[in-house]
């Protein structure tokens, strides 16, 4: 009897628990197009919640006495609806660049803030923003999204076409932290040495991060040395990576330049699954096949006879030779433009609850890329092969000037070479770890992160002139490699509604190799095009380093907040770092006027790779290519020249702004920037033979024409202004439209005092910098970028029209020239503006198309050559024929002869590709 009252006492609790609980079930649609939208966050207020599905339909069970639900999702103004007592919900999100309820967390380690309660300048791009550019690769859709974010390929392809410069503020790639889910993404294991933006440095490699595994990108424009120590100076990138699960995915791309190459292809795989009610798995895996882009000029034949800046000797058979040579091929066959790349992809996202209180997470990525680009052709007047290349054809022409009865018929039908360079790269990721919550409000994240790059280089179809008829063809001169480890713990605190406190600390191991070529590849000259690596230079160095912050923040009164966050350093190869910031925000006018600022100071540790690298490169001047040395600052070199050894970079952070917010879909940032850094490292000028008897004795040894270091050698300061505005949801008719204005103003990117030359040089009249180097530093990028971007939607139909402004960028190229007067000129691009557009259209809930067009009206870098003084004015305007020719041959040094028709040797301030033509296919299942 007692086991049957039992039973009846628990099957009665049973039906007053279910009837405690009941359904709620609808479907989110966005107010525009009426569609489904997946992926939104429907959540009892207090309690618990779920995400919609791929059709904006979602199921939630809750409390019976609960009242109301929070719709939120990125982009889309949060609504708090009442639960009807029918249970069924259907609500309609209306878009909202400014109620954003995702937690911003770039803000600060502990300070998650919502976009309109930050007091630090942040954009917030979603993946739909990334995707609509149309572009191929992560980096190249933020150029198009991000006013102070500039990236362009370099015209010159051999290790950078694994990886282009990038950067915030014009600050060089190695300023800006990348961070993936809050944790630090690795460095890349290669540094920048050509004359070319962001030489000398090095970044991590946000082409390897695919777009269709991003839910989000946090861009905290703003030091952040204290948050998150070194190589945060210009600003924190945040990737968010997709967690919960609403549907798989199938994306296809295809692209086409309008002259008919650079051919690209991909194919994006996303799905995954969710466990539990906040517990997921998300992955991605991707294919892209890029084709590559052919944009020679034709060789002027003018330079290419001149005795310094092309091949000529002065003598009539020379010059006949080479001008028979480019009759036949104006463009002496070089092949000029981007690489030609194949890449895999793949990337997984997970978190699961062990309770309710505890989640274990991770994320890991790996990305495989192979390139294969084009060295300057070899032309025949210019090098030979020893036979190695070719087949003597006797009825052929002979264009090497053969004087000797066996090299005549060797070189008969002889046209040259084309070196080859092939990269093979290989980067990944990975972070473990478990947050936790305790019942008094105690949070804790505890993590560990790995990654590394490493980049393998192949040399084919040359030879090393130093070995002539014994020299092989192919050659392995070596490669790079870099790897970290970061282990994280995070702990913070919510006090009251008005204190927050948070500490934490971080260790970091780092790891790096320069990785010898095999002997044929630098012996003597080395391979043609790209000499290898000396196994004397080869290297494995490491260091590590630890630090701890304290983060505090509090909410005075209700619109005035004040945030101080403390940050200490130890690194094993240099002593302490101490930086601090505070930063404060104030609302008014029932929250629609916030005024806000901050002060920080900053470091940036010299990365190993500037700490370690050696080597010898190949490099254009006076129309030839000279090997040249770049040693590290503990080399025999460097005690000849009194070198000495690296330091941290220091900087002085301030900004200040106002958001302006009177309805809920118009909104207005300005913030005005100023970035102070002493003790700047850069990669000096080539300190030629001829200074000390000294330093000719080790670059003869070396076979070098020179040599370069790294060294803290200057002081600038960068002042810009950011506007950021948009007005969403504005009706008309059926139509929606939604306008953007986004934009960066430098007002000043200056050096402060002279550089800092060591005496042992500056004795002997050396010059460490040149305005080629200071050019790169403080002008090669736009001086303003403005994005104007229209979106309007009808039906389900969605057109996206974007106008790029690309302000002027200056360029010296003095380090190639024998002209003196090149010192008093400067290669001014003129500001250019873009126009892209795109169209989508939604076939049904699961099958979306759209077709873009970027640079419609096919523009390209237009620059001219300006005096900065009346020094180098005879070189400009003068219409005699003397002149003139003096004009083509500083046009020609600039731009090898012609064979770079649209930009320099050193760069443009935008691509070199004109129209392109983009389309992909979109299924959700």
């Amino acid at each position: 009897m007692k086991k049957v009252l039992l039973s009846i006492v628990l099957l009665c609790s049973g039906l007053f628990a279910w009837a405690q609980t009941r359904q709620v079930s609808g479907v989110i649609t966005d107010q525009a197009d009426g569609t489904g939208i997946s992926g939104v966050n429907v959540v009892v207020k207090g309690g618990a919640g779920t995400i919609t599905d791929k059709d904006g339909k979602f199921v939630l069970s809750v409390e019976a006495n609960a009242t109301t639900l929070v719709i939120s999702f990125v982009g889309y103004a949060t609504q708090e609806i009442p639960i009807p007592e029918s249970n069924a919900v259907n609500v309609q999100l209306a878009a909202s660049a400014q109620e954003l309820t995702e937690v911003i967390v770039s803000v600060g380690r502990g300070a998650e803030r919502t976009l309109t309660d930050t007091p630090l300048p942040v954009d917030v791009l979603s993946y739909k923003e990334l995707a609509s550019t149309g572009q191929p690769s992560f980096d190249k859709a933020l150029q198009y999204r991000v006013p102070s974010f500039n990236t362009v390929n370099t015209p010159v392809n051999d290790a950078t076409s694994l990886l282009d410069p990038y950067e915030l503020r014009n600050l060089g790639p190695s300023r800006t932290l990348i961070l993936i889910n809050g944790k630090r993404k690795n460095l890349s294991s290669l540094v920048y040495t050509q004359t070319s933006p962001g030489r000398g440095e090095t970044g991590a490699d946000l082409s390897a991060i695919p777009e269709d595994a991003i839910k989000r990108v946090e861009i905290l424009r703003d030091g952040a040395s204290a948050q998150y120590g070194s190589d945060a100076i210009a600003g924190v990138m945040n990737i968010i990576l997709k967690d919960r699960f609403d549907a798989s995915s199938i994306r296809l791309t295809t692209g086409v330049t309008s002259k008919g190459d650079g051919l690209n292809y991909g194919v994006n795989y996303n799905s995954g699954a969710n466990i539990g009610d906040k517990g997921y798995i998300n992955y991605h895996i991707s294919f892209l096949r890029q084709e590559r882009i052919i944009r020679s000029g034709k060789v002027d034949p003018v330079a290419e006879v001149d005795p310094v800046f092309g091949f000529g000797d002065g003598t009539p058979q020379t010059t006949q030779t080479i001008q028979n040579f480019l009759k036949r091929f104006p463009d002496g066959r070089n092949v000029n433009g981007t690489t030609d790349n194949t890449s895999a992809k793949f990337l997984i996202n997970f978190a699961v609850p062990l309770n309710k209180n505890t989640e274990f997470y991770g994320n890991a990525a790996y990305v495989y890329r192979k390139a294969l680009s084009y060295a300057n052709y070899r032309q025949p007047y210019w090098k030979k092969d020893y036979g190695l290349l070719h087949t003597p054809d006797p009825s052929g022409t002979d264009y090497t000037g053969s004087t000797t009865p066996a090299d005549i018929a060797l070189y008969k039908g002889y046209l040259g070479y084309q070196p080859t360079f092939e990269g093979d790269l290989n980067d990944y990721n990975a972070t473990l770890g478990l947050r936790t919550r305790s019942e008094n409000g105690w949070k804790q994240d505890m993590s560990l992160t790995v990654g590394g790059n490493k980049m393998l280089f192949t040399v084919n179809n040359t030879v090393n002139h130093s070995l002539a008829f014994q020299s092989p063809v192919s050659f392995k001169p070596g490669g790079f490699s870099f790897n970290h480890f970061v282990g994280n713990i995070d702990v913070s605190k919510s006090i009251g509604k008005k204190l927050f406190f948070g500490f934490g600390t971080e260790f970091r191991s780092e790891t790096y190799k320069e990785i010898a070529g095999d002997t044929a590849s630098y012996s003597g000259g080395g391979a043609n095009s790209f000499p290898g690596f000396p196994a004397k230079n080869a290297i494995t160095a490491s260091r590590f380093n630890i630090g701890g912050y304290v983060d505090i923040g509090l909410d005075i009164f209700e619109n005035w907040f004040i945030g101080a966050t403390g940050r200490a350093e130890k690194y094993s190869d240099f002593d302490n770092a101490f930086v601090g910031k505070f930063s404060t925000r104030v609302k008014f006018w029932d929250d629609k006027i916030t005024l806000r600022s901050s002060i920080s100071n900053g470091f940036r540790a010299p990365t190993l790779h500037q700490y370690n690298l050696s080597l010898n490169q190949a490099s254009f001047s006076s129309g030839n290519i000279v090997i040249q040395g770049l040693a590290n600052n503990y080399s025999r070199e460097a005690a000849v020249l009194g070198i000495p050894k690296l330091r941290p970079e220091k900087s002085i952070n301030f900004t200040a702004g106002f958001g302006f917010n009177p309805v809920p879909n118009l909104s207005l940032t300005f913030d005005y920037y100023y970035i102070d850094i002493t003790d700047r490292i850069l990669f000096s000028a080539l300190v030629k033979t001829g200074i000390s008897t000294k330093l000719d004795s080790l670059l003869a040894l070396a076979q070098s024409t020179g040599v370069s270091f790294f060294i803290n050698g200057a002081h600038t300061q960068t002042e810009g202004l950011d506007l950021v505005a948009s007005y969403r949801n504005l009706k008309l008719g059926d139509l929606t439209l939604n306008l953007n204005l986004a934009g960066n103003y430098v007002l000043n990117n200056k050096l402060i005092g002279k550089y800092q030359t060591p005496p042992a040089i500056d004795l002997f009249g050396g010059q460490i910098f040149t305005k080629t180097e200071e050019a790169l530093m403080l002008t090669s990028r736009p001086k303003y970028k403005f994005i104007l971007g229209t979106e309007f939607v009808v039906s389900k139909f969605n057109f996206n029209l974007n106008n790029t402004l690309l302000g002027p960028a200056y360029y010296s190229n003095v380090a190639y020239a024998d002209f003196g007067q090149l010192d008093n000129l400067q290669t001014a691009f003129d500001p250019r503006v873009l126009t892209d557009l795109a169209i989508g259209y939604a076939i049904n809930k699961h099958v979306n198309v759209s077709l873009a067009v970027a640079n419609i009206f096919n523009v390209y870098p237009k620059y001219k050559i300006k005096a900065l003084n009346a020094a180098g004015s005879a070189f400009l305007g003068d219409t005699s024929s003397g002149g003139k020719v003096q004009n083509n041959l500083l046009v020609g040094d600039l731009t090898f002869n012609g064979r770079y028709p649209y930009q320099t040797y050193d760069g443009a301030h935008m691509n070199q590709v004109g129209t392109t033509f983009l389309a992909q296919l979109l299924y959700k299942f």
